[in-house]
């Protein structure tokens, strides 16, 4: 499943058309972007839980030179799934 693919199932699921669906979809991804953003967690339950981590900064190499080159500090998304996606069966 895409984005693209989440508005079409609003959409037939709401009864309502897709554009109005596509508004919905990117109002709501947005609103938790700019949550998370502004405290770090997230905590959808039953889903799981999306977390912005800090990485430290670090030393890495240029394999084609062996130059030393400095890592700088970064932030990433964890995310730690709910009791419902910890229960399933693994896909494929």
């Amino acid at each position: 499943m895409t984005k693209a693919d989440i508005p079409k199932d609003v959409s037939r699921e709401a009864e309502t058309t897709l554009v109005r669906a596509e508004h919905c979809v990117e109002f709501i991804l947005e609103a938790l972007k700019a949550r998370l953003l502004q405290s770090g967690r997230i905590e959808l339950r039953g889903f799981g839980v999306p977390v912005i981590q800090t990485r430290k900064r670090g030393v890495g190499r240029n394999p084609r030179t062996g130059e030393v080159l400095p890592i700088a500090p970064g932030r990433t998304v964890h995310f730690k799934p709910g009791k419902l996606l910890r229960g399933m069966p693994p896909a494929g």
